[in-house]
């Protein structure tokens, strides 16, 4: 048989565009509205750059752990669901961080809170970039970025709520509870508008969901190589999501709000980056945008670390640019052929969040020694190794279509 594929009719496809574009934007609000808070976090709990370091250390393996199931879990349970279960555990998460660190003024609890905000966000971005992915593929061009810029806008929002509330003295608990309301009433709504799932169809004419694959994509050189790119872009994003705020506040002496003000600045890049970032994929390609931008996220960290006060805002933003497009590209490719999608994108989050497992204690533990700001260094020797295995990112070219099986939407 024929390979033929089938989409659902243009306005379906819009309307789950929507619908994912509202996911990425809540996901990066949830994530923001505790990341925004992490310098008082430190202060209430009287930690050290090493032990803050530790205590988000409990996030990034809660990530790790969640993120090599959800490819497996997408795959029974489909997207939508998938996402459902993963808000509820970031709202217990973070609800119970809150109250950790506003009430019972505990560490452990506090960490115990952050796991399961990590466990929550790992599984609900797979979900969420694996349905991006196929939107994307229906469409018929690069439209990830916008969605990873629903992300960051998600976050620049939240942050800037989050500078305010820090300012005003607002309890983390009640930021936090705020947050779980808004995630757990929207995110059903716009779950109900995502794509059905897809599915081949054999030459007996019978529907087979996606395959998992999972073990099998963790030994394809390809897939590992979108892993390294992922991994460091995601440091280099994480890398300033976790301390910039810090290394700002601490490094030149600024009141903590505006070192919150500098990891605004830096979401807001991002998120520009991001926006603007389709039209020049799609012209020039994914392997030089991304050997670019991976060289401006070095200039900027320089601008930071060295910059003195004011240029550091400005490197904030320059590092926010080039930190746009490397992770919504390492999805964009790991599903490439949609039919193993769900795996590969698995395989290739669970190597970019390691990077958010290995950042915060390598970046405490450099701060306790050399400071905050400086430590901010290493993001520049992560970058020159992306920019090597930066060609995996490359499209294949599209095998024969003679034989094979039919692709199409379940009802």
């Amino acid at each position: 048989m024929d390979t033929a594929v089938t989409t659902p009719p243009l306005s379906v496809v819009r309307t789950a565009r929507a619908a994912v574009f509202t996911a990425f934007a809540i996901n990066g609000a949830a994530f923001a509205a505790f990341a925004s808070r992490v310098p008082d976090l430190k202060h209430e709990l009287s930690l050290s750059a090493g032990e803050l370091g530790l205590t988000l250390l409990a996030a990034s393996l809660g990530s790790v752990i969640g993120l090599p199931i959800s490819g497996f879990i997408v795959h029974r349970l489909g997207a939508a669901r998938t996402l459902m279960g993963a808000a509820v555990i970031q709202s217990a998460g973070l609800m119970g961080l809150g109250l950790a660190v506003s009430v019972a003024h505990s560490r452990p609890l506090a960490m115990a809170g952050l796991f399961l905000v990590g466990l929550g966000t790992g599984i609900f971005d797979v979900g969420m970039n694996l349905e991006g992915t196929q939107v994307e593929q229906h469409l018929g061009r690069a439209i990830m970025p916008h969605f990873h810029a629903a992300f960051s806008g998600g976050t620049v929002v939240s942050a800037l709520v989050g500078a305010g509330l820090s300012a005003l003295h607002v309890p983390i608990a009640v930021h936090l509870g705020g947050v779980v309301v808004i995630l757990l009433s929207v995110t059903p709504w716009f779950l109900r508008a995502f794509l059905p799932r897809t599915v081949e169809i054999d030459e007996h004419g019978t529907q087979v969901h996606e395959k998992a694959g999972i073990g099998r994509a963790w030994l394809e050189p390809r897939t590992l190589l979108i892993g390294v790119v992922v991994f460091a872009a995601a440091f280099t994003e994480g890398t300033a999501n976790d301390w910039i705020g810090v290394a700002l506040s601490d490094g030149y002496g600024m009141p903590r709000w505006a070192g919150v003000l500098g990891f605004a600045v830096f979401l807001t890049a991002m998120t520009a980056g991001r926006l603007l970032g389709t039209r020049v994929l799609d012209r020039r390609g994914r392997v030089p945008v991304l050997r670019v931008l991976f060289v401006a996220a070095v200039v900027g960290c320089m601008l930071v670390v060295f910059g003195g006060p004011v240029l550091a805002f400005v490197g904030a933003a320059v590092w926010g640019i080039g930190a746009s497009l490397g992770f919504p590209v390492g999805m964009s490719a790991a599903a490439d052929e949609p039919l193993r999608a769900a795996a590969r994108i698995s395989v290739v989050t669970t190597i970019g969040y390691t990077a958010f497992l290995a950042g915060p204690p390598l970046l405490g533990f450099l701060g306790d020694h050399v400071g905050v700001l400086h430590s901010l260094l290493v993001v520049g020797g992560l970058a020159l190794v992306a920019i090597l295995a930066v060609p995996a990112v490359r499209p294949p070219r599209p095998s024969s279509p003679s034989t094979g099986p039919a692709v199409t939407s379940a009802p």
